[in-house]
């Protein structure tokens, strides 16, 4: 019998391996929980489920008393929760720049008839803490009502030092509220709203939480919620206020997505079970191992990291910039069929210059190492010049004594 072509059979064998920087792979726990059947609305279960996962989300942004608010939706829908409850149409936001990300969240904020102040972006470089501060100091009718913080750009793979962000804001003693975009970093770096005073913490569930995409993650300080219910920008699917209940019909303006609330569940059991400082040293360990093999390749002087300073890149992406003129699509294509290895390409103002490597979530060595091997045949396959010993550094990082 002739043996038809791997795409017309329908199926994979083994698993291909997902390594965007989201989604990312959802651990079979996860998968279990969200087989239940839905529930009536009545059945104490959803309401206990969703409690649940509110307390766990408190736990891991390591909050005491904010409200949290789960959406029916993407980041993009927890940005803009923000922008209509926080910003009176009109009002303004300071966004200081990041790379895709920031600028999408200004260009989403100016859609709904706000302003937007940005700070310039340095590629590969994080928020520059000077030009936010001079920003805060010139505004001297304090008309900025919040600043707007990607923690980790997903497209550029930098991530911002938090608490010296805090400090700088702090010096100039301007009223603004801190939120805090932690969609790339929740779960898989360490997070303390309280201990940050941020007023407004957003995230998503299909990154470091280990879920499908489609619930989004907002929680909200005293301050903010002041400014909420002050605020008379009309709205309702996305109001603070409206959604604060004990009833899970309230809650979610509607119904639950039940399935997904049962995973994310799931998921915060998971990390709670390895232990958050496990689950963020496994991380750190990952990274590491990205980067050896980056490194690797990178001497035979064709690709580089898009963010030069170590300290600056995030544990949730590393992103690599190619030669000019390397179709990136193609190099992409080959990984995913030729060796079963999904990774990214570059957003915004990098697409067709670099590719993205997600190293986050429900991932260990053998999967860490399996991508980076299929990632080096895709590299060779399509002619790009790498050095040879990328996979033998970064098995280096998962030995004993490299740890």
């Amino acid at each position: 019998m002739k043996n038809l072509p791997l795409e017309a059979t329908g199926r994979i064998p083994g698993r291909r391996l997902l390594h965007s920087p989201g989604p990312t792979p959802v651990p079979e726990e996860v998968l279990w929980a969200m087989s239940r059947q839905p529930m009536d609305l009545g059945d104490p279960r959803g309401d206990q489920t969703i409690a649940a996962c509110e307390v766990g989300l408190r736990r891991l942004l390591q909050t005491e008393a904010a409200e949290v608010f789960l959406y029916a939706s993407n980041g993009h829908g927890v940005w803009e929760a923000v922008v209509e409850n926080l910003l009176p149409v009109g009002g303004m936001a300071l966004v200081p720049g990041t790379g895709h990300f920031s600028e999408s969240w200004a260009v989403q904020t100016e859609a709904l008839g706000r302003r937007v102040l940005r700070t310039p972006w340095v590629e590969g470089r994080p928020i520059d803490l000077h030009a936010l501060a001079q920003a805060l100091r010139q505004d001297t009718l304090q008309e900025i009502r919040a600043v707007f913080v990607v923690h980790t750009d997903t497209s550029s793979g930098v991530s911002t030092d938090l608490a010296a962000l805090r400090a700088a804001m702090d010096a100039t003693g301007h009223p603004a509220l801190l939120v805090v975009d932690v969609v790339a970093s929740l779960g898989a770096a360490p997070f303390g709203m309280d201990a940050l005073r941020a007023d407004v913490v957003v995230g998503a569930s299909q990154k470091g939480l280990m879920c499908p995409p489609g619930i989004g993650i907002v929680a909200v300080n005293a301050a903010a919620m002041a400014q909420a219910r002050a605020n008379p920008a009309p709205r309702y699917y996305w109001d603070w206020v409206r959604r604060l209940s004990d009833r899970s019909y309230h809650k979610f303006c509607g119904t639950a997505p039940q399935t997904l609330v049962a995973g994310l569940e799931a998921a915060l059991g998971l990390l709670f079970r390895e232990g958050l400082a496990q689950v963020f040293e496994r991380h750190q360990q990952l990274t590491r191992a990205v980067h050896a093999a980056v490194d690797g390749w990178r001497s035979a002087g064709a690709l580089e990291f898009f963010v030069p300073d170590p300290a600056d890149r995030s544990v949730s992406v590393t992103t690599v910039l190619l030669p000019a003129g390397t179709d990136v699509d193609a190099l992409r294509q080959v990984a995913r069929e030729q060796f079963q290895v999904a990774f990214a390409g570059a957003l915004g103002p990098l697409m067709g210059r670099a590719f993205r490597i997600g190293h986050l979530g429900d991932q260990n060595p053998a999967s860490m190492l399996g991508c980076l091997a299929g990632i080096e045949g895709a590299l060779l396959v399509q002619g790009v010049p790498i050095g040879r010993d990328g996979l033998a550094r970064a098995v280096a990082v998962f030995q004993p004594a490299a740890r």
